[in-house]
């Protein structure tokens, strides 16, 4: 298909939005009342991998003065060099020491409480750090001018099938595994994501308890439509939904944050597998201060994941974009694999934010 036709055709398959309804019935949040002991704290020693240089957000955040023309190859690069005017990523310049395009992400995905909902959950931090050492080869061998930034991508506020003392079916982790999972990004000289899903609540309710941790340079946010349920349903029931409205209050909060404490640009990652999900996605406007990620949340054998990506994510474009990998529920048709980091190369555009759940 003409690249120029993805960016303004909306005729594309959703079949994915089925095999979705059996991921609902996968990602189980925890009680509203997890055990509060602490788990065991993370190797005091900086992981330094052979494939990464030492503390490469030293150098994201020394970046002295954007390099215009820099910035534009790189785009065009994520581009395949053919850029369409919808794409916000072309004329929204970042203040200096911006981390997109100039680094692909790569993160791992979930809460340390709940193996269904994630690998950070599911396996021994030694077996992890061996992962993210796996994952981040790869993507570096794969693309050799982009360099790969470890992320810890930590769903700090849960959605879930109780509705809780206050009535919005949410859990609010504790601060000590809000810590554990800031710890483990600076462990791996990377940064950290808190992903937000409001269940009954808001995001205006929600994201402003986490700001503490946000006024920490490395610290960026997610929020999860898939989990905000406007029509009162119990999150699991139904695939939810957030406006242009409710992802712009989270970009002019980080806004504001990023310019009264003197931080480099956030990245806020926003989920997305179905239409529906983001309403009036066009109306979402990034800032010099806040660099806006459509993440494809949506498992799959390849092509599901491609026709996916390519209806609601590169068909309907923001600004940056990213793709999830599921170490299990990709597998579950045939070939029974993880689409490899040369295929998610070929998309259009190409994925600079890679998650792995």
């Amino acid at each position: 298909m003409d690249r120029k036709k993805l960016w303004i055709t909306s005729a594309f398959s959703i079949s994915i939005l089925a095999v979705m309804w059996c991921f609902l019935d996968l990602q189980k949040p925890p009680t509203e009342h997890p055990v509060t002991s602490d788990l065991p704290d993370l190797k005091p020693q900086t992981v330094i991998f052979d494939t990464l240089r030492k503390n490469p957000m030293a150098e994201v955040t020394g970046i002295n003065g954007l390099d215009s023309n820099d910035f534009q190859k790189r785009v065009r690069a994520l581009a395949h060099d053919s850029i369409p005017k919808p794409w916000q990523v072309f004329s929204i310049y970042p203040e200096n020491g911006a981390i997109l395009p100039f680094y692909r992400i790569v993160a791992m995905y979930g809460n340390f409480y709940s193996k269904h909902m994630g690998i950070l959950g599911r396996i021994p931090e030694e077996e992890l750090l061996a992962l993210y050492e796996e994952e981040l080869r790869s993507w570096n061998q794969a693309d050799s001018l982009t360099p790969s930034l470890p992320a810890v991508h930590y769903i700090a506020i849960t959605a879930q099938k109780d509705p809780g003392k206050e009535g919005w079916y949410r859990l609010r982790m504790p601060e000590n595994q809000i810590q554990k999972s800031i710890q483990l990004g600076r462990a791996l000289d990377g940064i950290t994501f808190l992903d937000v899903q409001v269940g009954h609540s808001t995001v205006e309710r929600e994201i402003p308890t986490l700001e503490k941790y946000l006024i920490e340079k490395d610290v960026h946010l997610g929020i999860d439509p898939e989990w905000s349920m406007k029509d009162g349903s119990i999150p699991g029931t139904k695939i939810g939904t957030l406006d242009a409205a409710d992802i712009n209050f989270a970009i002019e909060y980080l806004t504001h944050l990023v310019k009264e404490n003197g931080l480099p640009p956030k990245v806020l990652v926003v989920h997305r597998f179905t239409r529906n999900m983001i309403t009036n996605y066009q109306e979402i406007k990034a800032t010099p201060q806040v660099q806006v990620v459509i993440n494809m949340d949506g498992f799959g054998f390849p092509a599901k994941k491609v026709d996916s990506y390519r209806g609601f994510v590169g068909g309907m474009p923001v600004q940056f974009t990213g793709i999830k990998l599921f170490y299990l529920n990709d597998k579950l048709t045939p070939p029974y694999r993880l689409m490899t980091p040369a295929e998610i190369l070929k998309l259009y555009p190409k994925p600079i934010y890679i998650q792995y759940q």
